[in-house]
């Protein structure tokens, strides 16, 4: 069974097709990464406008570099929700599309579900039930996962997402966007040159507390008065950025031992952008060293957002009879743990 999948919630247009017998036959992405870069951020309207573009050329890639037509392809999956409305939209509008030509069904994934299945594009797989750390520019969360739709959030930020935070952080010492690359580079270069000696130490948001939820606004001003009372040098900057970003890996470490413990896996997946940031791997790995555990993670091509894990969350969930009635719906607003068990 393959099924075409498509992306486009927020800045990136990325389109796959997903085999169940073959796996991952091909995949194309556009970031967009330069279009936004002079505003600091992922301007909405922009954002639409870039998919509406790409969307199409990127499809005919896929399905060339894939060798399929379009009798070839037994389902469509686009990302329904969370987002960006306008984004989502031509994802969704697209996705509808192409299914009623083709007659075949489709079917709208969430966004997160993609991210938190994309460990499963890898070889080695997890098995369930797992914990899963979900990490990117919108949201931080971890997630008890007995099955496939089977969701509790047991964790999760309570203002800005960690991704947010980098943005942020970057913005603030006029490092660009996006944050987490620029950040984890200079912090990776100042700790290479200095070793682990700072002379500033970050808070450690929340992990005084019971509980597994996680806070970064408040860090996120302790950067900005740290930085603006600072003599502001480069020195410093590559300081702040070590700074910032241990304090950011230290808390998620702390609260993933905790939620192991309390829910007793032996199975850890990290997805979303952020998983990509090497010292929050590198620690987490060294916990899976001294404790009974496996530690799960895309390739960092999966780790954005891409068209292959919506083609393996819908596939997920087409082969279970789920499929689009006559219309279709996005939701910029959607909790994990409202999707149906399969």
């Amino acid at each position: 069974m393959k099924v075409l999948g498509i992306e486009t919630s927020c800045d990136e247009t990325g389109i796959a097709i997903y085999d169940d017998q073959q796996g991952l036959l091909a995949d194309a992405l556009y970031s967009q990464i330069s279009l936004h870069a002079d505003y600091g951020g992922v301007v909405p309207e922009l954002a639409s406008r870039d998919h509406v573009r790409r969307i199409i050329p990127l499809i005919k890639q896929v399905m060339k570099q894939a060798e399929c037509s379009p009798e070839d392809i037994a389902g469509i999956a686009y990302t329904a929700g969370p987002g960006l409305m306008g984004a989502l939209m031509v994802g969704a509008a697209v996705g509808r599309a192409l299914a009623w030509t083709w007659k075949c069904p489709s079917i709208g994934v969430h966004h997160m579900e993609g991210h938190l299945l994309a460990p499963m594009l890898e070889k080695n797989k997890p098995t369930f039930p797992f914990l899963a750390l979900l990490v990117s520019g919108g949201h931080t969360l971890l997630v008890d996962v007995p099955a496939i739709g089977q969701y509790k959030i047991i964790g999760e930020s309570l203002d800005d997402a960690v991704g947010e935070a980098f943005d942020k952080t970057a913005k603030m010492l006029g490092l660009g966007y996006p944050g987490g690359p620029v950040i984890s580079k200079l912090a990776s270069a100042y700790q290479a040159k200095n070793g682990k000696i700072s002379q500033y130490k970050f808070p450690r948001p929340m992990v005084n507390r019971p509980g597994l939820d996680m806070s970064f606004s408040g860090l996120k001003t302790y950067v900005l008065n740290t930085w603006t009372e600072s003599d502001q040098s480069e020195q410093t900057k590559a300081e702040i950025a070590y700074a910032f970003q241990e304090a950011v890996v230290d808390t998620l470490t702390i609260k993933c031992k905790r939620a192991l413990k309390e829910t007793g896996h032996k199975q850890l997946v990290i997805a979303g952008g952020v998983s990509a940031n090497q010292q929050l791997r590198s620690r987490l790995n060294e916990l899976a060293q001294t404790t009974p555990l496996e530690v799960f993670y895309p390739q960092a091509q999966f780790c954005t957002d891409n068209g292959a894990m919506i083609a393996y969350a819908g596939l997920q969930r087409l082969k279970a009879g789920e499929h689009d009635g006559d219309g279709f719906e996005t939701t910029p607003r959607w909790n994990l743990g409202d999707l149906n068990p399969i």
